[in-house]
């Protein structure tokens, strides 16, 4: 039996631009982050990130550990970073 999920699962799609602030220290740290992958070219990190810039690359990797909470140690953390948040929602 196959069975397809998305008759299952009702699923929505936001769209989301962030404005976030970083630190010099963060960027340095993405930036490395993203030269060690450059040696590691078959890690999932490099699925759908063809063709960006290094600079996109680290902008990206700053931006999902915001968002992720890697740099928010509490709520009034991430609201520094976190300036502002726009969304828009579809079905």
């Amino acid at each position: 039996m196959i069975v397809n999920f998305s008759d299952i699962m009702e699923t929505h799609r936001v769209k989301t631009c962030f404005t976030i602030t970083f630190t010099d220290e963060q960027y340095t740290r993405a930036k490395y982050y993203v030269e060690d992958m450059k040696r590691h070219p078959n890690r999932i990190f490099w699925k759908g990130k063809e063709g960006k810039t290094d600079d996109e690359l680290i902008i990206e990797q700053i931006a999902h550990r915001i968002l992720s909470g890697f740099y928010n140690d509490d709520p009034l953390t991430a609201g520094r970073h976190i300036m502002r948040m726009d969304s828009t929602a579809t079905r």
